[in-house]
């Protein structure tokens, strides 16, 4: 499956300093985007290191037997399983050194991750931790394939809220789930075959608080180049408040 793909990130309006990370790396078909939390810089260290250890994790793994850790779940293929542990790996560096240094106690960052290594196959594996998201575009329609790990997905979930009521709620930005914060964490893995003509957006929560899926829809559909249509989800992010980093991965699967 062939793919065009571009990313951008922006500090946004109302912060100082960017701790989003995103990685893109065309010959393993691999895309990441995560987003730090923490003081003194922490949250910048958080998300490139998650980004960083990911990555390094499948291009030693790839082609080797090493042995998955946490075992092999038969619910998901190779490809997920091998994603998945090399997002524990990096949950379990970032603890660690957050626990050696004093001045990045606290750090954590969220992260998406979509992975597509064969390009005569059409299966492309997604893991997640927090509330980074991943959304697909086929035919004129925007699913959201992930799941906020957080409080307000929770009581949407169990019919406590709607919908609208979730999209403002005060409590909106609490995630139940992040790389750093615990010894273990349990990535989300969903599973997928792309088709020519989708296109794949992995976004931190920066663009998705701010833009309505309506709105990232309409933009998605826009003739213009990917590096284009990026920074347009940017630039509406910011034009609504830019409270927050923004940063966005899409991909075109020709």
């Amino acid at each position: 499956m062939k793919f065009k793909v571009s990313g951008r990130t922006d500090v946004g309006i109302k912060r100082k300093s960017n701790e989003d990370s995103f990685a893109i790396d065309r010959q393993l078909g691999l895309f990441i985007v995560a987003d730090g939390m923490g003081g003194h810089a922490a949250g910048e260290v958080a998300s490139k290191m998650a980004i960083d250890v990911t990555t390094d994790y499948i291009k030693r793994t790839i082609t080797t037997d090493e042995p998955y850790l946490t075992g092999y779940n038969n619910r998901y293929s190779r490809v997920g399983n091998r994603l998945c542990s090399g997002i524990i790996l990096a949950n379990q560096l970032i603890a660690d050194t957050a626990a050696n240094r004093p001045e990045w106690q606290g750090m954590g960052t969220t992260l998406v991750a979509a992975w597509l290594p064969d390009p005569k196959s059409p299966m492309l594996a997604i893991a997640h931790v927090g509330d980074s998201r991943a959304y697909l575009l086929r035919y004129g329609e925007l699913k959201q394939l992930t799941r906020d790990h957080s409080l307000v997905e929770e009581q949407l979930r169990n019919g406590l809220i709607n919908k609208k009521e979730a999209d403002s709620s005060s409590i909106r930005n609490m995630i139940t789930r992040a790389l750093g914060f615990r010894e273990r964490v349990e990535p989300d893995i969903v599973e997928t075959e792309i088709e020519p003509g989708d296109k794949l957006l992995l976004c931190s929560d920066g663009l998705n608080s701010m833009v309505s899926d309506e709105e990232i829809l309409a933009i998605l559909k826009l003739t213009g180049g990917l590096e284009a249509t990026c920074q347009q989800l940017i630039s509406t992010a910011n034009a609504k408040g830019g409270k927050d980093n923004i940063t966005v991965i899409i991909a075109s699967f020709l």
